[in-house]
């Protein structure tokens, strides 16, 4: 089966856990994800700047590590990802920013993406949000 999932959560709240697990769990049990989609709040799982206390899961570098060993598909939308702060060096450097905190295997794009990912997928499945 064919899976797309987009997590609108922050990377402290609790949905965006249940992503990253149920994304592990779909690869595990032979499924594919067609596209990782992180919208509203969840495109802070993309920055390179979250610090996890020591004590606390580092979602942001679970993400990275997970998306990279399988080789994913992961876009942020574009406009969300801005309003937030997350740039990446071409975004930093059009608005006259001073750093980008957006590096691979992270991709920036708009909402289409994830229009096409739910096209292509058997299912889509979001976490967080309201």
């Amino acid at each position: 089966m064919k899976f797309a999932i987009a997590l609108f959560a922050a990377p402290h709240q609790p949905a965006s856990r249940r992503a990253l697990r149920f994304a592990q769990a779909t690869l595990a049990g032979g499924h594919e994800i067609v596209r990782l989609f992180f919208y509203q709040d969840g495109v802070h799982s993309a920055s390179s700047n979250v610090v996890s206390p020591q004590d606390e899961l580092d979602l942001p570098r679970e993400w990275r590590e997970f998306v990279t060993a399988n080789g994913l598909d992961s876009v942020l939308c574009i406009a969300a990802a801005l309003r937030r702060g997350v740039l990446n060096a071409e975004e930093a450097q059009r608005y006259a920013r001073s750093a980008a905190n957006l590096e691979a295997p992270w991709e920036l794009s708009g909402l289409g993406q994830l229009h096409e990912a739910a096209q292509q997928a058997d299912r889509l499945v979001c976490f967080g949000g309201q």
